[in-house]
């Protein structure tokens, strides 16, 4: 089902990286650095406290509200109860919509997590909708990140995260 799920997703949103668009400029394309923070919810509240991880995402905008992009980078999961630590690293493309130039955003991260120090896991499909602020410099976010990992492994987190925009 996992399967079925990320192939209909790669599918949905194959069109929307095949578009044309103008090219890149300082104005529409920049690079995000940023930190997160969440508490695990659901199973994953059984053995982890906190999360704790970098986000770094470059992004397009194909136009003036509409933004796609590459998100990666690394959540750390603090074991509780004798857990053992472990970390999340996804790989993702994102979509965003932006209603104004500074305001309101949501959008949705949708790749595969790898997990570390997960004993048999080795990750899974990712999902991460968000929505938040943002300015020409930084965006401020809520944010729900769901991994479906293997051996029935389901990770669920909601925390906050801010990025740095760095146009190029």
């Amino acid at each position: 089902m996992k399967k079925i799920v990320l192939l209909i997703g790669l599918i949905g949103i194959s069109p929307i990286f095949a578009q044309q668009s103008e090219n890149i400029t300082t104005e529409n394309s920049w690079f995000k650095a940023g930190l997160n923070v969440g508490l695990p919810i659901g199973d994953t509240a059984d053995f982890a406290s906190l999360t704790v991880g970098v986000d770094v995402r470059g992004q397009h905008l194909v136009t003036p509200s509409f933004g796609i992009g590459i998100a990666s980078g690394y959540n750390h999961f603090f074991g509780k109860d004798g857990a053992s630590d472990i970390g999340l690293i996804p790989l993702a493309g994102f979509v965003r919509y932006y209603a104004q130039p500074k305001g309101f955003f949501a959008g949705v991260d949708f790749g595969y997590a790898f997990l570390t120090n997960a004993n048999d896991a080795k990750g899974g499909l990712y999902l991460s909708p968000q929505i938040g602020y943002h300015n020409e410099k930084w965006n401020f976010y809520g944010y729900y990140q769901h991994t479906f990992a293997d051996n029935d492994l389901d990770i669920q987190v909601i925390g906050l995260g801010t990025t740095y925009n760095i146009m190029f």
